[in-house]
């Protein structure tokens, strides 16, 4: 498949990503956007997505996102990256109401929502995924920097074990553009501001191992996140740095969303499968980094996510 063959003939497209958009969701979505405004110069083009965080604002045109979802427009097609329907947000009632709905995904929980669907586990991440679908012909230096975003994130710059040796061939292909990748690779991946380096520290401060030491979870409460003035995005890289603890198989982190509510990062090392673990609470991933939001209080969120990781480990112990 061939993205432009899908859109060739419509006159007005959106795209979004799912709610609270990383790096994979943001990259994918501005790669896509940039390559269509390039293809159908005469189509009208939106994006409806959450605010991403500031480090993203090095992509090009990342100001055309609109994050208010106040529209009655009918779009000939629709763009779903990154995500199933159940994730796309304020985004949903624009999604369902167009007239061709195209999902493209990584992920191994979702089993599309789209008319057209595009959903291939084996991958790296969306940018990767999308990165084929596109003419490398017309693809110039801003789209390979977008895609690029996406895809050094969703495999923590080539660490995770989703990176492939096709990750590595697109990567080698993209960074050919010309784009400074190394300082993209630091300024949107590895540095922190003064409050994301302290909440990060207040965290793995007050975090606590059980099941043996082989799990390890902290939480972050909305009282906490208003004394250090940081918003969601500013939580990210907490939970892959309580998973770089030594002897720690799986690691948890939530933070609270609203009364009883938390959302829920899950990292494994590969003896979890921390995607199973996510769909039993209504969420999803892959089997190293999934994610789920749950209602109750912190102790009795623990409590049952520490019975299905449980359950995980003896599987694994089992089938050693």
């Amino acid at each position: 498949m061939r993205i432009i063959d899908e859109v060739r003939d419509a006159k007005t497209i959106a795209i979004s990503g799912h709610v609270r958009p990383d790096g994979d969701c943001v990259g994918s979505v501005m790669g896509l956007y940039l390559y269509l405004q390039k293809e159908l110069p005469q189509a009208r083009i939106d994006i409806y997505l959450e605010k991403p965080a500031p480090v993203f604002d090095c992509i090009s045109h990342i100001e055309d996102i609109q994050s208010d979802f106040q529209t009655d427009m009918v779009y000939d097609a629709y763009f779903a990256l990154d995500s199933n329907d159940e994730r796309l947000g304020g985004a949903l009632p624009i999604y369902e109401r167009a007239r061709k709905k195209i999902n493209i995904d990584h992920h191994i929980s979702n089993t599309g929502c789209g008319d057209i669907n595009v959903i291939e586990p084996q991958r790296s991440s969306t940018a990767e995924l999308l990165y084929e679908l596109l003419d490398p012909a017309r693809i110039d230096r801003e789209i390979a920097m977008a895609v690029y975003i996406g895809l050094i994130h969703d495999t923590g710059v080539f660490k995770y074990s989703n990176t492939s040796p096709r990750t590595l061939q697109i990567a080698a292909e993209l960074i050919s553009y010309g784009f400074d990748f190394s300082e993209l690779i630091e300024k949107t991946f590895y540095e922190k501001t003064y409050v994301q380096t302290q909440i990060m520290g207040r965290a793995v401060l007050e975090s606590m191992r059980f099941l043996d030491d082989r799990c390890i979870v902290s939480v972050v409460s909305r009282r906490m996140m208003a004394f250090y003035q940081v918003e969601p995005g500013d939580l990210d890289g907490i939970v892959n740095q309580l998973l770089s603890v030594n002897g720690v198989e799986c690691a948890l982190f939530m933070y609270e969303t609203g009364t009883l509510e938390y959302k829920v990062s899950m990292r494994s090392k590969g003896k979890v499968d921390v995607a199973a673990v996510a769909v039993k609470f209504g969420g999803g991933g892959h089997v190293r980094a999934a994610g789920c939001t749950m209602n109750g209080t912190y102790h009795d969120n623990i409590n049952n996510l520490s019975l299905e990781v449980e359950e995980q480990l003896k599987l694994q112990k089992d089938e050693g």
